[in-house]
């Protein structure tokens, strides 16, 4: 059993930053895959982006390529996600997941997940 819990969640402008921390409960959490997923009000949950288990392999949805940076902290149980030049429509309710994902495509789905965060709002203004 794993239990997430996000953090760094707020408003920025337009072009701004935000970190994102989630912090894992238990001794397993290098054994997951983590990845970050977004929801705005009336669209479904996307993936964002998602990290192998040791930390050596990032995946990115084309959205936030090149302005979201995802690692992690196996010793301090942590995922992080850097967010920079952001957006409008980076608006959503951002969660981090815990899972066993292998292909690059499972890793995009949320089904692959096991664990989930209870979410922290990010609101970008223009």
């Amino acid at each position: 059993q794993v239990q997430l819990v996000e953090s760094g969640g707020g408003l920025v402008q337009a072009g701004g930053s935000l970190r994102l921390s989630c912090a894992a409960s238990g001794r397993t959490f290098s054994r997951y895959a983590m990845g970050w997923f977004r929801q705005a009000p009336g669209k479904e949950r996307e993936f964002a982006a998602a990290i192998n288990r040791s930390g050596g392999s990032t995946y990115y949805a084309d959205s936030v390529k090149g302005r979201f940076t995802i690692s992690r902290d196996n010793a301090k149980n942590t995922v992080y996600l850097q967010m920079n030049s952001l957006k409008p429509e980076d608006t959503a309710v951002y969660y981090c997941a815990a899972g066993t994902p292998v292909t690059t495509a499972q890793r995009m789905g949320v089904n692959w997940y096991d664990y989930w965060g209870q979410g922290t709002q990010v609101t970008v203004s223009s």
